[in-house]
């Protein structure tokens, strides 16, 4: 059974940047693909972006590109995802997720290609 723990939120102020981190353990030989998703207060969990396991494949939603960066370090079973210019439009809680099977493009931006998932980390951006 894969775990996920996210880290790295808090209440921070606009015009700076954050990272928060997802550390993955239990059998993650199976992962495909990670992706972080974030849900702010009163919407919908939406996909901001993934990366695949093997290659490095990025996805962003199209609304994010160039706001943010995922990234990973495969050794450690860690991704990380970096927001930039940080606004109060970013306060959400940010959630990462693992999925066993291949997804590829706007498959990817989907909860349901996700097997596994963390128990988020809030990031709160103050004006």
């Amino acid at each position: 059974q894969v775990q996920l723990v996210e880290s790295g939120g808090g209440l921070v102020q606009a015009g700076g940047s954050l990272r928060v981190s997802c550390a993955a353990s239990g059998g993650t030989f199976i992962l495909y693909a990670m992706g972080w998703f974030r849900q702010a207060p009163g919407k919908e969990r939406e996909f901001v972006a993934a990366i695949t396991r093997i290659g490095g494949t990025t996805y962003y939603a199209d609304s994010l590109k160039g706001l943010v960066t995922i990234s990973q370090d495969v050794a450690k079973n860690t991704v990380y995802l970096q927001i930039d210019t940080l606004t109060p439009a970013v306060t959400a809680g940010y959630y990462c997720a693992a999925g066993a099977n291949r997804c590829s493009g706007y498959g990817c931006f989907v909860s349901n290609a996700y097997d596994y998932w963390g128990q988020g980390t809030q990031v709160t951006v103050s004006s």
